[in-house]
């Protein structure tokens, strides 16, 4: 089949008409808007010299217990933790010390999670850091308002499909089925010079976050890699032979429908795309410090890796890859639990590290978590409920690591007896309501990862709640730019 080439004006062109026929008045004036908007950066971009970054991105679903990962290990401070948390408290003296450069206000010192060894060890070299009791807002709110209902809850507080959609879309306040990081991709449609393998790239199957207007992520598996069409490449028998060829005539036909069209030339991108990305895998380096867990989660970043490590021959300048381990819901078993689910994290996380070390690109892949809530300060008897506020942490070179950003919050419970409210941010039985938003931790790595500061409002609707994209300031000051 002779391969018509096209120009990326002309690609543009007609993803515009396409978005004019196929999606509402709304989300066409959105597109038009994004189009022009990847018009203009990927012009400069491209013009440019040559970079890569990647974003990736790590989902603790199930809503994890990050006030266990990072503990205030010092006597008052610690005093109050271990009362609020009861029978969940971890003992001190295994606490794993860190020297955060930005001193606390207070003088407390802080601690991870015993299992946490190289996530401790990236923190005090300087190339992690943690961003404290983050969570979804519409606009700030004390709390007040949100007994009283004076400023607005994002939709389905507590829920955990509708917190998991809030933290990948970045629109609290409706449910929408497309994601932050499928905007970028739509908004940065040319940064790279090859369109055959999708900019996001996920190791966890289909999801909210990498789903754009335009945008579809291409998944990969973490065991097999990239997986084909089952059957399409064994040729050692005469039907076998047979079958390619069927596949092949069907997807290189023309069809004047335009749904049958457009359905064929995905299946034969999926094909192309598929071939190209198993050789990258299939080619890919071998690791100084293997990847010697079986685990899912770890294969999942080894298959992460090996993909960056094609960077070249893929001929991509941008990626964006999402991750995702569950059972972080511990309503039962916590300390046993998170103890061998963190411990899988940690190693995992670590040996990622030293794989983008090797590969010389630990300053240009910023990888991130988030999870749909933090967990209640206080015990339900063996574990905790759903709450809201959370601790994230952000790793690479290009943070500004060994830092705490936000304000790490008193995690005293509020004393109801009392007259005097023992933790204005405590909103009942140890829920913290966010001190930072969603939308300005988000809008920091989208800034970094090379997204006008002027289109933030494009994947953040609710930004200028929190932050004035026009400042010249980082929304929160973690990352290097």
């Amino acid at each position: 089949m002779e391969r018509h080439k096209i120009s990326r004006r002309a690609f543009l062109g007609q993803a515009s008409c396409a978005a004019i026929g196929a999606t509402t008045m709304f989300s066409t004036l959105l597109n038009l808007k994004t189009l022009n908007a990847a018009a203009a950066f990927n012009s400069s971009i491209l013009a440019g010299p040559e970079d890569y970054k990647a974003l990736v991105c790590i989902m603790f679903s199930g809503g994890i217990d990050s006030f266990n990962m990072l503990v205030p290990r010092s006597g008052a401070a610690y005093s109050e933790y271990a009362l609020s948390r009861s029978n969940l408290a971890l003992n001190r003296n295994e606490l794993r010390p860190i020297y955060p450069i930005n001193q606390d206000s207070e003088g407390r010192e802080f601690g991870f999670h015993p299992s946490m060894v190289n996530m401790q060890a990236l923190f005090n070299s300087g190339n992690l850091g943690f961003v404290s009791n983050v969570g979804t807002l519409v606009r700030p709110m004390n709390k007040i308002e949100y007994y009283d209902g004076l400023v607005s809850a994002p939709l389905g507080l507590y829920s955990h499909s509708d917190q998991q959609q809030q933290w990948q879309t970045g629109v609290p306040n409706e449910r929408s089925s497309i994601g932050w990081g499928g905007k970028i991709a739509d908004l940065m449609i040319s940064a790279n010079n090859n369109d055959t393998i999708s900019m996001n790239i996920s190791v966890a199957g289909s999801n909210i976050f990498q789903s754009g207007e335009n945008t579809v992520e291409y998944s990969i598996d973490p065991y097999n890699g990239s997986v084909g069409i089952n059957g399409y490449h064994d040729d050692g028998w005469f039907y076998d032979r047979l079958r390619r060829k069927a596949i092949d005539d069907m997807v290189s036909s023309s069809q004047e429908d335009i749904f049958k069209s457009t359905y064929l030339k995905t299946i034969k991108k999926g094909i192309d795309g598929n071939e190209m990305l198993a050789d990258v895998l299939d080619n890919a380096p071998e690791f100084s410090d293997p990847f010697t867990s079986d685990h899912y989660f770890s294969r999942s970043l080894e298959m992460v890796a090996k993909t960056i490590a094609g960077r070249d021959k893929l001929d991509v300048k941008r990626q964006i890859f999402f991750v995702e381990i569950g059972g972080w819901d511990m309503h039962d078993e916590l300390i046993a639990n998170q103890e061998a689910l963190l411990s899988i994290v940690d190693t995992a996380l670590g040996k990622f590290y030293n794989a983008l070390v090797q590969l010389g690109v630990h300053d240009k892949v910023t990888t991130f978590s988030l999870s749909e809530f933090s967990r209640t300060l206080s015990s339900n008897g063996n574990g905790t409920d759903h709450a809201w506020g959370a601790n994230v942490f952000v790793m690479g070179n290009a943070v500004k690591g060994q830092n705490i950003y936000g304000r790490f919050p008193s995690l005293a419970l509020t004393n109801y007896n009392l007259n005097s409210d023992t933790n204005p941010l405590d909103v009942g039985g140890g829920v913290l309501l966010p001190s930072v938003s969603t939308d300005e931790y988000f809008a920091e790595l989208a800034l970094w990862y090379g997204v006008p500061a002027s289109e933030l409002v494009l994947l953040f609707p609710n930004i200028g709640n929190f932050y004035n994209p026009m400042s010249g300031n980082m929304p929160v000051g973690f990352m290097e730019v």
